[in-house]
Formats: structure tokens, sequence, C-alpha cells
């Protein structure tokens, strides 16, 4: 799914206006039955409802959906803010008058236009914040500050159109969580903002769902889209079909590095994901005393020791592979370092780096530029700041990001809830799938497996990326199914990638 910027968003919208045979009061109506008739299924007419409306865009939306909830046995109390008493806009102006042209016995209405009392909220209270979308353009003043504190305060349900109060729809770097909207329920127009992939804005934008109003996207190039949700459909149309007649030998060779004394199991489940994801062939390096237990553990794999007893001490390729992993259970040992070290002087084409390889070159930083090009690194939100300096908040670390992919031109897979995969053309995904039961020891380990695998079947760094990162999560999601979100280990998240991946396949477009 494409996910554009705001400007992008009105320009679609400018579009559709001038194209689609529609006005601008038509399309508010389609949004505001849309908001109508999703509370309308989460909650019965005799809760308390308090409705609050900007003067702008979105203040006419929720006055049409104040007047659509009268109509089904709702009582909405709607507090209008008119500033001056001349500050509506005409959108605004003509649904204030839609709804008092009803004379609704159900409905309690207050035009503010100077001083406001604030309602006597409850934690028994909905709420529907329809104050400021994607209009507002600078930080709210301090009246409207305070009423938003006074609702986060009061403990109500809120439904917010299209983004909470306060908050823009892609970049907040300046933001105070306390001066923004709490929403359990943000309900977006047409598609997801940027904004609600940020981690720091989890607690602002709850649960969100799309008001799906047929705006027409053609107006925006396509290579003008630089952020992409990637959903079920893009990685069934990546994954390839396997011919009858195939042997190991057509699903490439993969070499994962890792394992000291004390932390073999990493390696272990980074072999089980690529096991799981297809390989077709895999070579496990380690230190001596991995061998007993990786090949108990892990039979389908062969073993190379390295000259390392305990940990690794050289790494030397003695034969061509089609993908090779680093980081797994390394261990940042001086000979370790050094042996990536030298590695990473010699390799050429496109390798990729996790956990204790990641630990390693943040102790030795120069490093980072002996990392070949396209390689894929898989730090999570520790791992990345080690590596690039300290971010105070999620949306700086992105920037950064984005910055260092270009700079090294690497491919920087961030891991998270919405794991994101920058690439250095500037390109962000998102990934959709997986749930909060990953969080849990070896998950990322999996994920490198996995990643190995499709590098080693001829699939491009890009790719592989973004395609594990989603099967990765789709196959913890059957993970929890099973086991609970507590319950859940990277074992059984590596068991569930071969299903992960039958069950993309089989999806249905």
């Amino acid at each position: 799914m494409k996910l554009y910027t705001t400007p992008q968003i009105q320009e679609i919208q400018r579009f559709t206006l001038e194209n689609g045979n529609v006005t601008n009061l038509e399309l508010i109506e389609r949004i505001a039955e849309g908001v109508a008739f999703e509370i309308e299924a989460r909650w019965l007419p005799g809760k308390p409802l308090a409705i609050f409306a900007g003067n702008d865009y979105n203040g006419a939306i929720a006055l049409g959906v104040a007047r659509r909830l009268a109509e089904h046995k709702f009582s909405p109390e709607v507090y209008l803010f008119n500033i001056g008493g001349k500050s509506l806009s005409p959108e605004c102006e003509a649904y204030r008058d839609a709804l008092l042209a009803l004379e609704a016995e159900n409905i309690y209405f207050n035009e503010i236009v100077s001083v406001f009392s604030f309602p006597k909220l409850t934690s028994e209270y909905l709420v529907v914040d329809g104050l400021f979308g994607l209009e507002l353009k600078d930080p709210l003043k301090r009246g409207f500050v305070t009423l938003i504190q006074y609702i986060n305060d009061s403990g109500a349900t809120v439904v917010s159109i299209d983004v909470p109060t306060g908050m823009m729809g892609d970049s907040n770097p300046l933001a105070v969580n306390r001066d923004i909207i709490h929403a359990d329920l943000t309900l977006a127009i047409q598609m997801p903002r940027i904004a609600f992939f940020n981690p720091d804005n989890a607690e602002l934008v709850g649960e969100w769902k799309i008001i799906d109003i047929g705006l027409d996207d053609k107006s925006i190039p396509v290579n003008a889209v630089k952020h992409h949700l990637i959903e079920t459909e893009e990685i069934k149309l990546l994954l390839r079909r396997r011919p009858l007649h195939s042997s190991k030998a057509d699903y490439g060779s993969g070499l994962l590095v890792g394992g000291c004394y004390g932390m073999t199991g990493a390696a272990i489940l980074g072999a089980r994901g690529a096991l799981r994801a297809g390989v077709g062939r895999l070579t496990v390096e380690a230190p001596k005393c991995c061998y007993e237990v990786l090949q108990t553990a892990v039979p389908e794999a062969i073993f190379k020791y390295n000259k390392g007893d305990y940990f690794i001490s050289e790494l030397t390729p003695d034969m061509p592979f089609d993908a090779v992993a680093i980081g797994p259970g390394l261990g940042t040992n001086d000979s370790t370092l050094d042996a990536l070290g030298n590695f990473l002087l010699t390799r050429t084409s496109p390798v990729i780096l996790d956990a204790d390889a990641l630990n390693c070159i943040a102790r030795r930083p120069t490093l980072l530029n002996s990392i070949p090009v396209l390689s894929i690194i898989t730090p999570h939100v520790g791992e990345f700041d080690r590596l690039f300096g300290q971010n105070p908040n999620s949306e700086l670390r992105l920037a950064k990001a984005l910055e260092v992919s270009k700079f090294y031109n690497i491919i920087i897979v961030l891991k998270g809830h919405y794991t994101v995969t920058v690439r250095p053309d500037g390109i962000v995904c998102y990934n959709s799938s997986g749930t909060p039961a990953m969080a849990t020891p070896g998950s990322g380990d999996v994920l490198t497996g996995i990643i190995l695998a499709l590098m080693a079947q001829g699939y491009k760094p890009e790719q592989a990326s973004m395609m594990g990162v989603f099967i990765h999560g789709i196959a913890g999601e059957m993970a929890a199914r099973e086991h609970g979100e507590y319950g859940v280990t990277a074992s059984d998240i590596a068991a569930n990638v071969g299903k992960a991946i039958m069950t993309i396949m089989k999806h249905k477009m």
C-alpha cells in the first residue's frame, strides 16, 4: 500500500474534486457516513456522546457525524468552535446549518464564539474528536491545548477523525504527547497517515481504521511515493513458485556465521529460520564448542568449525556462497572483531549483519566504511543507537536511518512493531505483519536466517529484507494463535516459517 504525505493527500483530494464528478460537500458526506457507521457498529445509542468540532474540514465532518447519529437515536452534545463568530469555513457553516435544521430534541448544540465552559466529561463518555485534522499547520494554542488535556484526563473513550487533534500527518519532531488527543480509535480518510507508524505515536493513534471514500490517486507519480505499507499482496507477487523439476542446487547456498560458548542457541535459531525459508544448502560456521549441539539440533545444516575453540577467530569462507549472514550468538571477543573486520575488507557482494556483528562494529565504527554495497543490517533500537549515536525519539531515529542508509549505501531493517526497512534510494517500507508475542529472545535470529535463505535463492537484497520481515511476522502470528502472546518462543516462530510462506502464496488477491 502506498503511503502518501500530507501535501500528496491534499493533491489527491483536489484531483478527485476536479475529475471525479463529486463536490467537496459530497466527499464530507461520505466521510461522515463512514465514521457514523463505525460508531454505530461499536456503541449503543444510550452511551453519552460529546462531539467537538473545529471550524474547518474536520469540523464539517464532525457535524455531519452528529447529524447522522442523531437520526439513529444517539443524543450528541455538539460543541462547535467558531471563535469570533465568523471563523467557519463554507463547508463547516453548511453542515452547521444542516444540523440545526433538524430541530431535534436529542441534540444539545453549543456554538462557542468566545468564552467556553468545559462540559462535564466522565469515563462513561464517547468523545468524537473533529477539532483539527490535516489542515493543522502550526502547534495548537493554549486554549485548545487545555481542552485536549481535559479530554485526555477525563478517561472518556475517544474517536478521532483522520488524525488525533494536535498531531500532524507526517512529522511531529517537536510534539508534546500530552498536548495531543489520545485516541482509542482513529478513523483515517482513505489511507493511513505516515505518522501512524511512528512507535512514539502509538498511544495517540490507538487502533486505526480506514474510511474508504473513493479518492483517486492518479495525480501522484509512482516514483514520488517514498513510503509504503507492506501487505500480503506485495509479498505474494514477489514469491516464486518452485518448478516440479528442481533440486536443492536450484535454491542457493547460504553461510550463517555465529555462535560462541554459551550462545549456540542463537545460531541454531538462525539456521532453523533459513531452512524453513527454503535455502537449498545451509552451512553454519561456528567455534568447535558448538559442534555437537548444532549437529544435534539442526542435522539438516552442514557444520563448518572455525579455528576458535570457544569463539570465532577467523573468517575466510573456503567456497563461494550465494548469501552470507553473520551475527547470531557471535559474541564480541577481540579476535572475533578482528575476524569480522578482515572479512568485510575483502567481501565485495552484499552480506547480512545482525546482533553481535553489529555490536562488534559499534566497538570499531570504522568498519561501517567496509560494509559491502547493498548489505543488510538488522538492528533493534538499542543496536541502532550504539552504531549511529543516541536518538531522543523514533522520528529522529528514522531520519538518521535514512541518512546513514544513503551514506553507506546499505539497507537498514530497523526492528519494532512496524519494522521499517530503509533503502539507500530513500524508500521506506513499514511492515504490517507481526504481534507483540514476537518480543521474545531469539526472534531476531530467526529473521536473519529467513533473509539469508531468500538472498541465497536469488532475491535481491531490497526484496529479501522486505519479504523476510513480512514472512517472519506472519510466522509469529501463527505461533501466537497456537501458544498465546505470552507463550511464543523463537523456536515456535521458526517452526511456522514454511507455513507462513504457504499461507501468503495461497492468499486470494
